[in-house]
């Protein structure tokens, strides 16, 4: 900051000195100096002004302008020695001040088609010249962004935290605003979603195992009024990054446009133990099967597990032989049959019930 207010007052100094320099050389008012002088400074404190009241510059957009410039001129060269000729040839007696003018409209106009057309087209730039395009890359590897549904499921912090993350993470600001909506939602269970996603991202910006950075509204793109999901897989392609989310419908269209997605759910599933039959396992039978003396429990994974011979343990740890392994749509189920005792975890010894009389 202190570089660029030297820069500041070094431009105000320098075009101070070139109209002062004009003047004491008796070119331009000599008898206004003092006019000219403050019309120096005026000028120069006008482009400050209009540097400062534009805090994001984007080097896209400079970067496109140059370029389009340097291609106009390139054309307007070509096209001012093509009217040399037909100007010497079937205008001899044309006005030298009209062909300069002629010239200098072929260059504006040339300037201007190229340039904008640039600007507009800078994403498929490298199409037509390899090596050369104007959109923006993250330093470092493949940048992540999270979506809002991603950031409420919370478990991207646990990932976080047991370090296998070494990408930077980023947070759009248009998703920051979508968590804030979630958050100030009138119904309670939405509030309390957005809410907890407002605590996972706080909770993501104090860890010390991954990068993040919360991507502002300019350089996140201009808010418009595409869907946040739409323009979330815009960024990406822009970054050349990945998103992450749990939201099935995201996970298709992003597969659909050859946007980069890393589900969390998938992450789970693969992540879930095998069990192969005969090996053994420890389950909490908390209700009954559908088929007689069957119970049913359920693994820390949410894998549900159905028990032969677990009926009449409900509320009991059994020890349990797996039996086999059935792959759903809907997910995975294990079958197993009751081995040995029951783990009776509660605080007082069960008591036990006096046998019925026999019936007569």
């Amino acid at each position: 900051m202190i570089l660029l207010q030297v820069l500041r007052a070094f431009f105000v100094l320098a075009v101070v000195a070139v109209f002062w320099s004009l003047v004491e050389a008796g070119k331009v008012l000599p008898d206004r100096r003092v006019y000219l002088l403050v019309a120096a400074m005026l000028l120069a404190a006008a482009i400050i002004v209009v540097d400062i009241i534009q805090p994001r510059k984007s080097l896209k957009a400079m970067g496109g302008l140059f370029f389009g410039l340097i291609v106009g001129l390139v054309i307007t060269y070509g096209l001012s020695l093509v009217f040399d000729y037909f100007q010497a040839v079937y205008l001899p007696t044309l006005d030298v001040a009209i062909v300069g003018t002629v010239k200098y409209v072929l260059g504006i106009v040339c300037c201007y088609l190229c340039v904008s057309f640039i600007l507009q087209t800078k994403d498929d730039i490298r199409f037509v010249i390899p090596y050369v395009e104007f959109s923006r890359h993250m330093k470092g590897q493949t940048p992540l962004l999270l979506d809002t549904s991603v950031i409420i499921d919370g478990r991207i912090a646990d990932i976080a935290d047991c370090g296998f993350i070494d990408q930077k993470v980023v947070v759009p600001r248009f998703v920051l605003h979508e968590l804030q909506a979630v958050a100030d939602s009138s119904d309670r269970i939405k509030r309390g979603r957005g809410r907890r996603g407002l605590d996972i991202l706080n909770r993501l910006q104090n860890s010390e195992s991954i990068d993040i950075e919360l991507l502002d509204e300019a350089a996140s793109g201009p808010a418009t009024g595409e869907p946040v999901d739409t323009r979330l897989l815009n960024l990406a392609k822009e970054l050349n990054g990945r998103v992450v989310t749990i939201d099935y419908n995201l996970n298709k269209v992003a597969k659909v446009r050859g946007v980069p997605v890393v589900n969390i759910n998938d992450l789970a599933k693969s992540l879930r133990p095998v069990y192969l039959p005969g090996e053994g396992m420890q389950v909490k039978i908390i209700r009954a099967g559908e088929e007689p003396n069957q119970g049913v429990g359920y693994l820390e994974d949410g894998t549900m597990v159905v028990v032969d011979g677990g009926r009449n343990a409900i509320g009991d740890t059994l020890e349990v032989a797996v039996t086999s392994v059935l792959q759903t749509s809907a997910g995975r189920m294990i079958f197993g049959k009751a081995d040995g005792s029951p783990d009776r975890r509660r605080s007082e010894p069960a008591t036990r019930e006096s046998p019925r009389p026999a019936a007569r």
